[in-house]
């Protein structure tokens, strides 16, 4: 082996080391931080997961640069060894995204942000129940009036003077029944705090949940990876 063979082994194995390792503690960390909610620490996890991520990427420009000098490229071991990298690469991006979520949820202004999600969505709740509860006593109205002119003094469904008919009187239950309930939606809308305290307990929960599977996950094809280095089927 010449020197330069050795010199970028010695690189890939020092890159390995000291960019994998400090990557697999910041993601194995993270889940514990979120559930604390502390956000000054994630916020230093999500930055170290996104520098020793960058920095993994010279581990797979030297074990192709190695791979190429040695002309090793036709072993099995490394083809697995480099597809394998690559999917822990796609992964770590996938757990840059569920980190920075994460942070945004438990951060007061992402709570604030899902209240104000929650009021926008009671508004409109109660908004389309208001319109549908004037749109249908208008419309039923309509069609119950024009058939009636039509009839003349002799229709039964007048009824007497001074007395409602029998189309009126079923116009004004279901006018009742429409606000009715509005009434309804409008008392079990969700308060805005504590609808947004809770979506961004739910989002935080969530991205703990992923980034904890996710971060397994890499960690394995790390393992995996070592044992094909030192076995080399």
């Amino acid at each position: 082996m010449s020197f330069t063979d050795r010199l970028v082994l010695w690189l890939h194995i020092g890159f390995a080391i000291f960019t994998i390792g400090p990557l697999a503690v910041a993601i194995s960390s993270t889940p514990r931080y979120i559930r604390t909610r502390d956000v000054a620490i994630l916020r230093y996890l999500s930055r170290i997961t996104i520098i020793f991520t960058i920095g993994s990427l010279l581990v797979l420009v030297l074990g192709l640069v190695l791979g190429s000098l040695k002309h090793d490229f036709s072993h099995p071991w490394l083809t697995a060894s480099l597809t394998l990298f690559i999917v822990a690469i796609a992964l770590l991006i996938l757990i840059i995204r569920d980190q920075r979520r994460a942070i945004k949820a438990v951060t007061p202004d992402g709570a604030a942000l899902a209240a104000a999600a929650v009021t926008a969505a009671a508004a409109a709740t109660a908004a389309a129940a208001a319109a549908t509860a004037q749109a249908d006593p208008a419309g039923e109205g309509a069609g119950a009036t024009a058939p009636d002119q039509g009839h003349g003094q002799g229709d039964p469904s007048q009824g007497d003077a001074g007395q409602p008919g029998p189309d009126q009187t079923a116009q004004g239950q279901r006018a009742g029944e429409a606000a009715s309930a509005q009434q309804q939606a409008a008392a079990s809308a969700p308060q805005p705090a504590a609808g947004g305290a809770t979506l961004a307990a739910h989002i935080a929960s969530v991205e703990r949940g992923r980034i904890a599977a996710m971060g397994g996950v890499v960690n394995l094809i790390w393992l995996v990876i070592l044992a094909l280095m030192v076995w080399r089927p």
